[in-house]
């Protein structure tokens, strides 16, 4: 599976970090979404002030990680990208 990005947690609870694709090379923030609605996504992802997509916190059936479903949108997209951003070692990662 490729990477697209790599991010970092910032003590605020956000997520910084680049996401780089064939049409989409930007500098994105992940920032915590506080609510109590169902379904609702636990980030919004922005490139400076555009949102660019959400992230909902999901547990792998199989092995029981945690990791976040992340749905990019922008304008030069066909459609809606789907990554998961999964933490390893050194940081997290969309792929």
């Amino acid at each position: 599976m490729a990477t697209i990005g790599t991010f970092t947690l910032g003590r605020d609870g956000s997520l910084k970090g680049q996401i780089k694709t064939l049409n989409l090379s930007a500098e994105v923030s992940l920032y915590p979404v506080e609510s109590d609605k169902e379904g609702a996504p636990a980030y919004r992802l922005y490139a400076g002030a555009v949102e660019l997509g959400a992230a909902w916190a999901k547990t792998a059936k199989e092995s029981g990680r945690e990791y976040h479903q992340v749905r990019l949108d922008d304008p030069s997209f066909p459609a809606p990208i789907f990554a998961n951003l999964v933490e390893n070692e050194d940081s997290a990662r969309s792929r």
